[in-house]
């Protein structure tokens, strides 16, 4: 059987190839291979007595090879081909988000994905070479491995999905940005006490409760539709618009508080231990060494 591919790639194909002839010879089984290059692409003949063995050894490294060199053009051509994201930085944007997840403990996880997928082109090589003498890597990977395609349209589908969410979420903060930049200050200083999850208290300057109008409209309109559990406290902070706001907080990792800090920019500040949050924090826990 043969196998044929780029020239510029294939070397990495005829690695792969070697470590699993390797492992033939171990358990006893000679597999020959030859190999003819030209400028356009380089063919790898495959040979042995034992013909599943030279079959299995083409599919695992032409598996490997797949998953491991090609997926990346695949990906992008269903990128742009099918979805339609042909511009340079939101297609590498996208590409980010297929190959990592967002969350990090899910590291693992996405390896043994990539691990899934090779076993699924493994088994459809394998059904293909059993009727069929010539691999071309380009053509098989364009045209046939149905299944792998479907399960790579899932990643992508999934990545322009949370792609398109970020950009979303990215494009309400900036215009709740600029709504604050824009709205006129009407206090001095306010503090904002955080009391964990999603317990707050907007307190002013005398750490006095600030009773909070009915907000803008337009605020309410934007909150409600774009943002859940932080939407009543940014509503509020808009409403007072504080030249100044002091966040007490034990929790200043938390989102609600990234997010208001982001809107709120250099207006804000976090406190995580001060003689004004200790009676309403407590003491600050501190990690001992």
């Amino acid at each position: 059987m043969q196998a044929v591919g780029a020239p510029d790639r294939m070397d990495r194909f005829v690695l792969l190839l070697n470590e699993q002839i390797a492992r033939c010879l171990h358990n006893g089984i000679i597999v020959e291979t030859r190999l003819f290059r030209s400028e356009r692409f380089l063919e790898v003949t495959v040979h042995s007595a034992e013909e599943s063995a030279a079959r299995d050894a083409v599919a695992e490294a032409a598996s490997r090879y797949i998953v491991g060199e090609l997926e990346q053009d695949v990906l992008r051509g269903l990128i742009a081909r099918e979805y339609g994201y042909d511009e340079p930085e939101e297609l590498a944007m996208i590409e980010v988000y297929c190959r990592h997840n967002a969350d990090p403990t899910q590291e693992q996880r996405q390896l043994t994905d990539q691990d899934m997928r090779r076993s699924l082109v493994y088994e459809e090589i394998v059904d293909y070479l059993r009727t069929n003498r010539l691999l071309n890597m380009e053509g098989l990977v364009r045209f046939r491995l149905k299944r792998y395609h479907e399960q790579l349209r899932d990643i992508v589908e999934y990545a322009i999905d949370e792609y398109t969410a970020d950009r979303q979420y990215e494009e309400f903060i900036s215009l709740l940005k600029y709504f604050v930049y824009i709205q006129e200050v009407k206090i001095p200083s306010a503090h904002l006490i955080h009391k964990g999850d999603h317990e707050f208290s907007l307190l002013n300057e005398r750490m006095e409760p600030i009773e909070v109008k009915q907000p803008d409209p337009f605020v309410i309109d934007m909150i409600d539709r774009e943002i859940n559990f932080e939407d009543m406290i940014v509503s509020a902070l808009i409403s007072v618009s504080p030249q100044k706001l002091v966040i007490h907080t034990r929790h200043p990792e938390s989102q609600v508080i990234k997010t208001i800090r982001h809107i709120f920019e250099d207006r804000a500040s976090v406190c995580t231990a001060c003689p004004r949050c200790r009676p309403l924090l407590g003491e600050c826990k501190h990690v001992k060494s």
